[in-house]
């Protein structure tokens, strides 16, 4: 039977599928909230560390949480309703850590400046095609192989935090592997349930307190300053092109939904824009998270998934909006908990990805460097595992197609 993203080019549908209340469903509810506790409870405290560093206001961090969560919110609610798939966003996670460097020392009307010339260089790139253009010449097998090696530490994690609370991860594990077996649509919900209960019984929660910024919009005038443009917008721009979007549209690839690159791209593009005089540093596709959205665990049914992609964007506003409450409580949970849900969550999905990464013999070795790269999380010159996987991935497919030519 053909995947979703064939029945859609079959079709030849001018427009995606009406929306449909009956739609809405647990498990696509479920990923999205899961998604949005991943997303929280890591990167979430990259930026509170990058302005504690370079000295911000509570006022301005708390700017900053809004506009990154309000932008990825109405952006990635507005794509998934637009195109009828998960299109999942998040703020820049390696833009955020650059900063935690780039940005003590540096006058914040300046990096504010800097955060808008990154926004407009990656609308100019949506724009223009070239993103689409990159998308269509990168095989299906090297997309499902660097999904399966940015996934891997994520499903890997779950067997580190068991050596250090076997006594949560363990069971949470069995009985998703349980429920798998007997009840698949819930086994995830039922494995997070019993991880609450024992947390709880065993006082693992955080204590409240823990996030110490303010909610609501600031206003910031941009300065320009070509130093900071090279060294921190330039950059910006970069690593959401080649560390978010190409990994992004990879994992949406992969997952067979066939969405035009111009499209997320020029529209996280334009949202991290409006967002930059309210501190955010850029929006773009999400990656490890998507892949949560992306999979069976949020659907059996592909093309229903998009409900997640809602109700991410809804949270995420939400999130942005009551950014004090809400985001502490995201921050209470405990961090074993979070690791393992993620990684059974996205256990399937990588699976598949390998499976999908593997079955074409002629690009079989090409796949399997790329997934490797991908894997090690190797940086160089200060650019990402994923970027250095494609381009290993892709030169040795190329090689190897011309050496069988």
């Amino acid at each position: 039977m053909p995947d979703f993203s064939q029945r859609q080019a079959a079709a030849r549908l001018p427009a995606p599928p009406a929306f449909r209340w009956s739609h809405f469903s647990p498990s696509a509810g479920l990923a999205a909230v899961l998604a949005l506790l991943v997303g929280y409870s890591g990167p979430f405290l990259i930026i509170v560390h990058a302005a504690q560093s370079a000295g911000l206001s509570a006022v301005q961090l708390g700017s900053w949480i809004w506009a990154v969560s309000v932008a990825s919110g109405v952006a990635g609610f507005w794509l998934s309703w637009r195109w009828k798939m998960p299109i999942i966003t998040a703020w820049s996670t390696p833009g955020a850590a650059l900063l935690l460097a780039a940005l003590p020392g540096v006058p914040y009307g300046e990096a504010v400046g800097a955060y808008l010339a990154a926004g407009l260089i990656v609308t100019l790139v949506g724009v223009s095609g070239a993103f689409d253009r990159l998308m269509q010449r990168f095989p299906a097998p090297l997309a499902a192989a660097l999904l399966g090696g940015i996934l891997f530490h994520f499903v890997a994690d779950v067997a580190a935090a068991a050596h250090q609370q076997a006594l949560l991860v363990g069971p949470m594990t069995a009985l998703f592997f349980v429920g798998r077996r007997w009840f698949p649509r819930f086994a995830l919900l039922a494995a997070i349930a019993l991880g609450l209960v024992i947390a709880g019984l065993g006082g693992q929660f955080a204590a409240p307190g823990v996030w110490q910024g303010s909610s609501g919009p600031s206003w910031t005038t941009p300065a320009w300053s070509w130093a900071v443009f090279v060294n921190l917008g330039l950059p910006l721009a970069v690593l959401a092109l080649t560390s978010q979007f190409l990994p992004g549209m990879a994992v949406l690839k992969a997952s067979g939904y066939d969405v035009p690159a111009r499209s997320p791209v020029t529209t996280l593009g334009v949202a991290s824009i409006l967002s930059a005089p309210f501190g955010g540093h850029g929006v773009t596709l999400a990656a490890i998270i998507a892949a949560i959205c992306t999979g069976p665990e949020a659907h059996p049914d592909p093309s229903r998934r998009y409900v997640a992609g809602l109700v991410c964007g809804v949270l995420y506003i939400l999130l942005g909006v009551a950014g004090g409450a809400l985001a502490g409580m995201v921050l209470q949970l405990p961090k074993a908990l979070v690791v393992t849900a993620a990684g059974l969550a996205l256990f399937n999905t990588l699976a598949g990805a390998l499976a999908a990464a593997l079955r074409d013999e002629s690009h079989r070795e090409a796949a399997l460097l790329t997934f490797v790269v991908a894997a090690s999380g190797v940086s160089i010159a200060g650019l990402g595992a994923p970027l250095w996987a494609v381009l290993a991935g892709g030169v040795t497919g190329w090689l190897l197609e011309r050496r069988r030519s």
